[in-house]
């Protein structure tokens, strides 16, 4: 199904760049990038996506939050890995010079929809995987916004993965529950 040299380049590459990085639980982030992969190989296994498509979505899934967290440039993912994983991690970044989260959002699933399906359902896998219970930090208000830009997600890639869908709203239903 998946390519393993691939995989091994994907997660020690996402590695290498979040080495000092922790999940706000603390964890090293690569359980945060494993999950999501998690997520994305089990997609594309009820889906029968061909080898290829599994290769850029798992891929991807490894490398979403590396041009937004790290010194990672969009270049780096270049020369490492193919063009259409390169674009699609780029679409998977936020825009931080835009000035507002509700801009960056917007204009990430602007490009995420000019994406193949197999980059925006990573964007699906990442929401899955970040909607846990919220941090205590967390106000009750914020935790609700989460869930609103959750549904916004949902509502606009929710073709690319009919499994991703089906588990993207049951999380949402889920963390109704924190509000």
């Amino acid at each position: 199904m998946f390519n393993q040299e691939i995989y091994l380049r994907a997660i020690n590459f996402a590695a290498h760049f979040h080495t000092e990085q922790k999940t706000p639980k603390g964890l090293p982030y690569l359980t945060h990038l494993s999950s999501v992969a998690m997520e994305v190989i089990w997609a594309c296994t009820e889906s029968s996506l061909k080898d290829e498509d599994t290769d850029i979505a798992v891929s991807c899934a490894f490398l979403h939050d590396i041009l937004e967290d790290t010194s990672c440039t969009i270049d780096d993912i270049f020369k490492e890995f193919t063009e259409e994983i390169a674009l699609g991690v780029e679409a998977l970044s936020k825009d931080k010079s835009l000035s507002s989260k509700k801009e960056q959002m917007q204009d990430s699933l602007n490009k995420l929809l000019a994406q193949p399906y197999t980059v925006q359902m990573v964007k699906l896998a990442d929401r899955i995987s970040n909607l846990q219970k919220p941090p205590s930090s967390w106000t009750k208000e914020k935790a609700a916004i989460y869930l609103k830009e959750s549904k916004l997600i949902f509502s606009c890639l929710k073709n690319s993965n009919i499994y991703l869908a089906k588990r993207l709203e049951e999380k949402m239903l889920k963390y109704e529950e924190y509000l």
